[in-house]
């Protein structure tokens, strides 16, 4: 479980993200907005890579800020730009991860096994990273938020590189993954994947929560029961800024 209360950050005047709660248990959580909206800067808080101005995290009841050691134990990330050890090959890069969580030979060598394969990065394990293209490093990313059987996992912008193989590959996992007790934040710019995997959405603009719930609940808010993710994100962030879309293309 995440837990963020009354989570806000300040830079000077800036307000990026305005007095946050949100509980989020054993599903698939999608935060969407749109650029600027503060969506990254939350997913930094809520894992300890940004220093909250006031407000508190707890994950799994372990508070971000007072047992960081514990709490971080206990989720995996796969942030917006990951970063990984070029002169590392796979195994190695992965080895590493699964040390710092404590995660016996035996344990690590099933899972390895399980990811690569998963992952169709088998053939690829012994090669350095540095030689990899930019799908295959999110999905050498992806495995290593995963080589500890997270808890929790943050997911900012998963499926950016992947062929629609590892993409479907991703989204069966993750719907398995819940089924098993983890809870899932994930944020992209993907609506069409959000909607579908979703099992509650939350949309931040300027800073603040404007719309949350599963897609039912979000389309009896919008009075209108068949419309896409895409149409409510629209109507409640950017309506007006499409219509200009569409005003321009009519006039050319």
């Amino acid at each position: 479980m995440i837990e963020a209360i009354h989570l806000t950050k300040k830079y000077d005047s800036l307000i990026a993200v305005d007095d946050l709660n949100l509980q989020i248990g054993e599903e698939v959580f999608v935060f969407l907005g749109p650029n600027g909206a503060g969506k990254t800067t939350t997913i930094k808080m809520m894992t300890g890579l940004l220093r909250p101005t006031s407000g508190a995290v707890r994950i799994e009841g372990f508070d971000l800020q007072e047992q960081p050691i514990e709490a971080k134990k206990l989720f995996g990330l796969v942030p917006d730009t990951p970063v990984l050890y070029d002169k590392l090959s796979l195994k190695e890069f992965l080895q590493f991860i699964a040390n710092l969580y404590d995660v016996d030979r035996p344990t690590f060598q099933r899972r390895f096994t399980n990811l690569i394969e998963l992952f169709d990065l088998a053939s690829r394990a012994d090669d350095l990273i540095q030689d990899f293209s930019h799908g295959m490093r999110q999905k050498a990313i992806l495995a290593a938020a995963l080589i500890h059987d997270p808890k929790v996992l943050f997911l900012d912008e998963p499926t950016v590189g992947l062929d629609p193989k590892s993409s479907r590959n991703l989204k069966d996992l993750l719907r398995g993954l819940v089924k098993k007790g983890t809870t899932i934040f994930m944020s992209t710019h993907i609506l069409e994947i959000a909607e579908v995997m979703c099992d509650r959405v939350a949309i931040i603009d300027k800073g603040k929560i404007i719309a949350c719930g599963t897609m039912e609940e979000l389309r009896i808010r919008s009075r209108q029961k068949d419309q896409s993710l895409e149409e409510i994100f629209l109507e409640l962030t950017g309506g007006s800024e499409f219509d200009e879309v569409l005003k321009y293309l009519e006039d050319k």
